[in-house]
């Protein structure tokens, strides 16, 4: 498929229903509002309901982003889910999103890289489509993190929430310079112990809940993201002052401002949604990408950068011509 672009043809989003405050969430653990603010810049997540799964919101966002494209489920030919809460540890969820959805062509797989798999999954999309694997590709982030949390522990629980957010990636011919241009992957397991869930079937055969050492997170997450940026304009004509919006993983709004200022972007420039739904890992790229599409902040021709870290450690970034 020569001169295929990948092209990203469509959004889509869904947040749970029930919004948890600061205020609330300072009624069983202990901590404030300001305190919260003062750390993260997160003043309210999503939570996702009882008997409502990390599928239900994948399906929700992915339907979304379909109807966004212009195309129906008989034209999605492959059905990737980046997620690190699946609904069961096998089969995959994005195999349970295919069936929901009523997708019957071609296959379904989930990819695990924690806050990054959006990015990762994006750079997958980009190349299957360029190597004629898919025409029409749902790339979807979810996740419900909400049910990994240890509630008590007040450093982590306040900071993550449940979303899903989505894309349709097809392959066009005379897209011109429209798509996705470049993308960089890379991961370091040995910082496992800064950010990690202590369970898992092999080894403990539980669940287990999330664990963080945040101030070394913060340290590793603002040079490695000021890193990968430089890597991925490598070989382009691009550099950063070319950047019309920068959609980030939405960890934390320090993280944000940091890595701007490292990269010497206004932040005028970085699209937050941090503030309203928390960090959603792997689903807070597209969540982010949805929201200035539709509030009209992201136009055709704008030059993005997604990028984002994660557990692991992973982390990556693209470049796209919107």
């Amino acid at each position: 498929m020569s001169g295929t672009r990948s092209v990203i043809a469509g959004v889509g989003s869904y947040l749970p229903e029930r919004i948890v405050t600061n205020a609330q969430m300072s009624e069983f653990v202990d901590t404030s509002d300001d305190w919260i603010v003062e750390r993260t810049g997160i003043r309210q997540r999503h939570i996702a309901a009882d008997g409502e799964y990390t599928s239900d919101l994948a399906m929700a966002a992915g339907r979304r982003a379909i109807a966004d494209a212009g195309l129906g489920v008989d034209d999605i030919d492959l059905v990737i889910v980046a997620t690190a809460t699946p609904d069961e540890t096998f089969p995959a969820t994005a195999v349970k999103v295919q069936a929901g959805l009523g997708i019957t062509r071609g296959a379904a797989f989930d990819i695990q890289a924690v806050c990054s798999g959006f990015v990762y999954g994006l750079s997958i999309a980009d190349n299957l489509i360029r190597g004629g694997m898919a025409k029409n590709l749902l790339l979807i982030g979810a996740e419900t993190f909400s049910r990994i949390l240890d509630w008590e522990d007040r450093t982590t629980c306040v900071l993550f929430g449940d979303g899903a957010g989505a894309v349709v990636v097809s392959g066009e011919t005379g897209a011109g310079d429209r798509g996705i241009i470049a993308s960089k992957l890379r991961s370091d397991g040995t910082k496992h112990d800064l950010l990690y869930v202590d369970g898992g079937p092999s080894t403990t055969q539980t669940t287990g809940k999330v664990r963080m050492r945040g101030k070394d997170v913060f340290k590793h997450a603002v040079n490695n993201l000021a890193d990968i940026v430089e890597e991925v304009f490598e070989g382009t004509d691009l550099s950063p002052s070319d950047i019309d919006w920068i959609v980030p993983h939405q960890a934390n709004r320090r993280i944000l401002d940091a890595t701007a200022r490292k990269l010497g972007v206004s932040t005028d420039k970085v699209v937050m949604t941090v503030q309203d739904q928390g960090n959603t890992s792997a689903a807070s790229v597209p969540l982010a990408l949805d929201t200035a599409v539709r509030d009209g902040r992201i136009k055709r021709g704008d030059l993005l950068l997604l990028e984002a870290m994660g557990g692991g450690f992973t982390w990556g970034a693209s470049l796209v011509r919107w």
